[in-house]
């Protein structure tokens, strides 16, 4: 195990934030495990209690793959980005981040505190120039031929004007060309209705702003969807504001939870259900696992200046896995370096006067 100094010319490393996640640092260890099993070639900067995690990576047999920064203090759930941004140096997720903002990783993974993670990496990276505001980028289950559409922003900013939308779908194109090798995207803006004179006045404008950079940019724009859409494979990028793509993710969170719940409840209720729940259980299985969460679970942060990836957390070591999978996939993408140069121009040359 590395104790000290740079993991140098090794790529990709990828730096975790092991004490943020809601199942413990164990549950960060053993999903860094999955993940190194299936990329060999990385390398892991571990932050939080040296003493517990030099325990948990040695009884993985990954000391070979691992550098521990000691970093005892904790951002719990409740606390305010503005404390943390004073008081938090001392953080396991401030020294995460720190590690990318230096040259030591490629890629921070944190399962921590969303506001907090957000708030230190626009402090610590940066936004890239031209970027007004920086989005989150999840995977939406979908019926898609990957199995999932992009949705973004889903909560970095509540607020979004015409001009923020643009640049969240140029975002979006350059992650879904760059990072999913989708050679021509097709973008849709989340509205209430897919009516030309439906929707608040920045949406109208977006949506005008949106076509001209398709034309330059050769991408399908398919217009306004509707929350109905959003899984379907009619688009492969979803553009919204962070207060309605928060909303719709949990929403659909909550409805799959209750649906899950729903099943296993009316399964057991009597002697003929169970038998047809062992008849149906391969089905069921190929199911969930197409709809399972944790294997898209990662948040991509577009606009700054290196690569974020927030895991859910709840996330447990398949879905902490995916998490620094994608990492490591957007690493190797180069979705950092070809973003910011993307952005910046087409800001300065799609916008309606």
């Amino acid at each position: 195990m590395v104790t000290g100094g740079k993991l140098e010319n090794i790529k990709p490393i990828i730096s975790v934030d092991a004490m943020g996640g809601d199942l413990g640092p164990s549950e960060v260890v053993l999903g860094i495990a999955k993940s190194a099993s299936m990329n060999p070639e990385a390398k892991f900067i571990i932050h939080g209690d040296s003493s517990a995690l030099s325990k948990l990576i040695e009884r993985k047999s990954i000391q070979d793959k691992c550098r521990i920064v000691d970093a005892k203090d904790i951002v719990s759930m409740d606390q305010k980005p503005s404390y943390i941004i004073r008081h938090g140096k001392n953080t396991s997720m401030w020294s995460a981040i720190q590690s990318v903002r230096v040259g030591e990783a490629n890629v921070c993974v944190s399962c921590g505190n969303t506001g907090a993670l957000m708030a230190l990496s626009m402090l610590r990276l940066r936004k890239s120039p031209g970027v007004n505001r920086p989005a989150i980028a999840c995977l939406w289950p979908s019926r898609n031929e990957l199995g999932f559409n992009i949705v973004l922003d889903v909560g970095a900013d509540i607020k979004a004007d015409e001009q923020d939308l643009l640049q969240f779908a140029l975002m979006g194109l350059n992650y879904a060309r760059r990072g999913l090798k989708i050679s021509r995207p097709r973008i849709g803006l989340l509205n209430v209705g897919t009516e030309e004179h439906k929707g608040r006045a920045e949406l109208k404008l977006a949506h005008d702003l949106i076509l001209i950079a398709s034309k330059k940019e050769n991408f399908e724009f398919v217009g306004f969807i509707e929350g109905g859409d959003i899984p379907s494979n009619l688009i492969d990028i979803v553009v919204t504001d962070g207060f309605t793509g928060n909303i719709a993710i949990k929403t659909a969170e909550g409805t799959s939870r209750l649906i899950s719940e729903k099943l296993k409840f009316a399964f057991k209720s009597n002697l003929f259900s169970r038998i047809g729940a062992l008849l149906s259980a391969p089905g069921l299985l190929k199911m969930r696992k197409q709809i399972d969460p944790s294997r898209v679970n990662g948040g991509v942060f577009l606009g700054l200046n290196g690569i974020v990836v927030k895991s859910h957390g709840s996330a447990d070591k398949t879905g902490i896995a995916s998490a620094l999978n994608l990492g490591i996939t957007l690493n190797n993408a180069d979705l950092y370096d070809r973003s910011s140069n993307e952005i910046t121009m087409e800001k300065e040359e799609v916008k309606i006067k």
